[in-house]
């Protein structure tokens, strides 16, 4: 082992994008200090190296201005004095979806990729906590080490490793286990990174500097190699480091220091590091603190970013991704790997930890949600491209049995489990082209003059189905042909919705609308009957009885197990005198409900397939902080002391929440609508189990963490908020309440004698930025209106075997729906091609891949093509201890399956369809198709 010590120098610079300042202003610096970068590597060679803060989007956005420069700059890149990657951005793991993720590190190794060299560092450098997976996730990627600044607390070494608990270590060295027992090499910056930054050159300024610095670095080194980092948030480089390595090294000759990188200095603790060093496991949320410095609460910092993140992540990897491979599978459109990682860089522009945790200045969230918009419509685009291409293949035959007057239509369902649910959408049932010109009046006149025949809608199968149509009337629309110029038309269109009943997974489904005169030759198709029973303000199906209280509360009662809960749904508010980072109630404060106030009550729709009950709240709520407030602010008095309260004046605040039951549904589904006019508060939506637990379950990234209701003893904060992805959930065992999301980030559980209650956070209203300045965001108040959704989800027994959580995950993806072009009129007769092959067309329905979903603690999470191999990818993971069978049947021609990894690479052929994947673990397969 070796004695002398070693200083290892990394110089570098933490790039936030935009913070506190926007994005334009720190792109201007940014130049600048690429260009003194690419000077200093050139004069002196002395100044060895830079690490480019672990994100590949560095140099796209430094060539945006200076592209004459990438020559120069990617070749010290080549050499290894810029070292490169692994990541695109530094996302928040918590708030960015597990794919996104994985997304973020395969663009970054794409971008990469013909520079020939990528830095295999697992770069987390002030991630607001960690997520459970990263070694897994990590060593799949071939990088076998993980540099982080948060979620650890270091003790120092003179505390015994045995001494260390679960999230402790007496070292900034440890080992740092994924669930299923993937290790790397855990690095924690025990002294953050800028631990060594603006090394002095004058000798007595440089004695005081190392006298401190040596003596906290060794404090928590477990070898003799201490690490010091040259740089911090947005540092400029310091062009004298080299002179100030030599002042030091003449000063402190029993130490050797040295202009180092990551890559030299893992290598070298990697030797040295003892063999019994602590285990850190799992999610790392600094567990072992004072609950303050988790910044948590930037999962409520301006909830409507969530809410777009969730809508654009969902759309890209859960629809335009599965549908875009299945469309190059069926050989109708060639698959757009070049537009979908435009859409995802545009969407992971937004993931930053300052950026989608909404802690930075307004001008940035206002340009995020701009990017939020563009990447959506991309993606929405590609869907309906993927689509419309599938749809224009399907054969529909014979022909007399839904005759030439059916209007058909296709619906995919793109997540990985079969399928129940409400299907809305508009069709045309009558269309004519018309040249632009004259304002076609007349011929809006013509299509609208008609009554609508009667019709009955029925499935490729034959089952009818209760519809209710709409006449929407004439309207415009147009296509763009690929041949010819655009061509507008007047169309006269229906409203169809109906309950889509199994539609298979990762495939799809055709419907006819037959005019009525038709239905003599389908009577012996049954029709779906009334599934739906409402009384009162009571409404049910056959697993669930739902009733909406007085106070506007719902009681559910799961009638498969007789479990009943009670007041669920009611509201919370309190006010917070915090900021985007962190929630803080005032002192003596009382919290304030909704659970004694009366709702006005009505029911807004019933059929046999969905019911809808309506509660209004009107609800009085202080307007704001008091005075003082704005004076602690000002005078930076640090949130954990401040005194301020709410004032006594109040505004208005109503509440309107939808509860919608769907026949066949094992879930309630609730959409929240209110007006925010209050200021410096949060308000939560509560469910009271009646569930008496001790830990509970909350969808992370690739996992469902296990994580205790009480937090650890060090631990003062009087919230123990924390974040979820799709859903959270608690369980005695044998009944269980589930609260599915769409975007709600933020969630708590609070204990009481009467059991465990779900808290999850609607909206939370802060006035400033907190950290290191006074920051003003008014916009972080949230005034105006917001719309929220969610979904209670009752379950008996375990939560994967009972279907809760494949409810769950499916929730937020949206239906795609096109009509096929098969209607008979003049336009589509005109160009129809007759030499079609009608061999090479697809069937009416289709599963392009089906997998033993029915109960099964495994959870699909991807469909998409590699880009490097042009092989089809598709991903699961299990979410249990305990292995489980996966069975994949691919409903497409291949020439072989093997086993991949996070990076899609081909690590082995696959001897048969079924394979055992051990418990937690992330399993990708690889397809080559013939």
């Amino acid at each position: 082992m070796t004695t002398k010590k070693t200083a290892h120098l990394i110089s570098h610079t933490h790039w936030d994008r935009e913070w506190y300042m926007p994005y334009e202003h720190h792109h201007v610096l940014l130049i600048e200090l690429m260009d003194k970068l690419l000077d200093t590597l050139d004069q002196d060679p002395e100044y060895r190296y830079f690490h480019l803060d672990g994100q590949t989007i560095i140099r796209e956005d430094y060539l945006q201005v200076r592209p004459e420069q990438q020559e120069r700059l990617d070749r010290y890149i080549r050499e290894g004095r810029i070292h490169f990657g692994p990541w695109y951005v530094l996302q928040d793991e918590f708030l960015t979806s597990s794919e996104a993720n994985l997304r973020n590190l395969l663009i970054g190794h794409r971008d990469a990729r013909p520079l020939g060299v990528i830095s295999k560092t697992g770069y987390f450098p002030d991630s607001f906590g960690n997520m459970g997976q990263a070694p897994q996730i990590l060593q799949q990627a071939d990088i076998h080490n993980a540099i982080f600044g948060r979620g650890v607390k270091p003790t120092g070494f003179n505390n015994a490793v045995v001494d260390a608990d679960s999230y402790e270590s007496p070292y900034s060295e440890m080992i740092w286990r994924s669930p299923d027992g993937s290790e790397v090499l855990g690095i924690l910056f025990a002294n953050w990174y800028c631990n060594g930054m603006e090394v002095p050159v004058d000798p007595e300024k440089a004695q005081v500097y190392w006298d401190k610095n040596l003596e906290d670095a060794e404090k928590f080194a477990s070898t003799p190699h201490l690490l010091f980092m040259n740089g911090c948030d947005h540092q400029p480089i310091q062009t004298d480091l080299p002179e100030a390595i030599r002042t030091a090294a003449a000063l402190y000759p029993d130490v050797e220091f040295i202009h180092s990188n990551f890559d030299d200095y893992i290598e070298a603790v990697t030797k040295d590091v003892p063999e019994h060093l602590a285990t850190i496991e799992g999610e790392l949320r600094s567990q072992h603190t004072d609950g303050w410095g988790t910044l948590v609460n930037t999962a409520s910092a301006r909830v409507y970013l969530k809410q777009l993140n969730q809508q654009g992540q969902t759309l890209l990897e859960k629809v335009a991704e599965p549908l875009a491979a299945m469309a190059h599978i069926a050989g109708v459109k060639d698959y757009p790997h070049h537009l979908l990682t435009h859409a995802w860089k545009m969407l992971m522009q937004n993931h930053p930890h300052d950026s989608i945790c909404g802690c930075s200045v307004d001008e940035v969230h206002r340009e995020m949600v701009t990017r939020f918009a563009k990447s959506r419509q991309l993606a929405e685009k590609l869907v309906s491209q993927s689509a419309q291409a599938i749809a224009e293949s399907i054969r529909v035959q014979p022909a007399e049995a839904w005759g030439e007057e059916a209007v058909l239509f296709t619906v995919f369902n793109t997540s990985g489990w079969n399928r129940n649910g409400i299907i809305e959408m508009d069709l045309i049932v009558d269309k004519a082209f018309f040249p632009e010109g004259p304002h076609p009046q007349a011929l809006a006149q013509k299509v609208e003059k008609d009554a609508l025949p009667a019709y009955q809608l029925v499935d490729s199968d034959g089952r009818a189905y209760s519809v209710e149509i709409k006449d929407l009337g004439a309207h415009f629309g147009y296509e763009l042909p690929k041949d010819r110029f655009r061509q507008p038309y007047m169309a006269r269109k229906v409203r169809v919705t109906f309950q889509a009943v199994d539609v298979p997974s990762l495939g799809y489904k055709t419907y006819a609308l037959i005019p009525v005169q038709k239905k003599a030759e389908i009577a012996e198709f049954p029709d779906s009957g009334e599934l739906i029973r409402v009384q009162g303000m009571m409404m049910e199906n056959g697993q669930l009885r739902v009733t909406i209280e007085e106070n506007g509360t719902a009681t559910i009662e799961d009638k498969v197990s007789g479990a009943v809960y009670s007041g669920l749904n009611s509201y919370e508010n309190t006010g917070d005198i915090g900021n985007e980072y962190v929630y803080r109630q005032p002192e003596g404060e009382t919290t304030l409900t909704t659970e004694h106030l009366k709702a006005d009550l009505r029911i807004v729709e019933q059929s046999p397939y969905r019911a809808v009950m309506e509660s209004v709240l009107r609800w009085d709520i202080p307007a704001g902080a008091d005075e003082l407030f704005e004076l602690e602010k000002r005078q930076m008095v640090p949130f954990t002391e401040r005194k301020a309260q709410r004032v006594e004046n109040t505004v208005p605040l109503m509440i309107t929440t939808t509860y919608t039951l769907e026949a066949d549904s094992s879930m309630v589904k609730v959409k929240t609508t209110f007006n925010n006019q209050a200021k410096d508060h949060r308000l939560r939506a509560l469910f009271s189990s009646g569930l008496v637990t001790e830990d509970h379950y909350a969808d992370s990234i690739f996992e469902v963490a296990k994580r205790s209701n009480t937090p650890a003893k060090e631990w003062v904060n009087p919230s123990n908020a924390q974040h979820q992805q799709a859903f959270v959930h608690v369980t005695d065992g044998e009944h269980g309440l589930m609260i599915a999301n769409k975007g709600l980030n933020e969630y708590e559980i609070l204990q009481s004698e009467k059991g465990s209650t779900i808290a999850v956070t609607l909206l939370r209203a802060s006035s400033e930025l907190g950290d290191w300045g006074v920051f003003e965001t008014p916009e972080a108040q949230c005034q105006g209106s917001h719309t929220v959704e969610y979904a209670i989800i009752p379950y008996a027994g375990d939560a994967a075997q009972s279907g809760a959580y494949a409810a769950a995950y499916h929730f937020p993806i949206p239906w795609t729906t096109v009509q096929l072009g098969l209607l008979a009129h003049t336009y589509e007769k005109e160009h129809s091609n007759p030499d079609r092959n009608m061999a090479e067309l697809l069937p009416v329905s289709k599963q392009w891949l089906h997998w033993n979903s029915q109960g099964s603690s495994l959870v699909f999470s991807t469909l998409k093509m590699a880009e490097e191999t042009g092989d089809l990818i598709a991903r699961w993971y299990n979410t249990g201890s305990n292995s489980a069978e996966l069975y994949v049947s691919p409903g497409f021609e291949c020439v072989s399956a093997y086993e991949s990894d996070v990076l899609e690479r081909n690590k082995g052929i696959l001897k048969n369809q079924k394979q055992e994947i051990s418990g937690y673990k992330i399993v990708t397969q690889g397809y080559t198709l013939r």
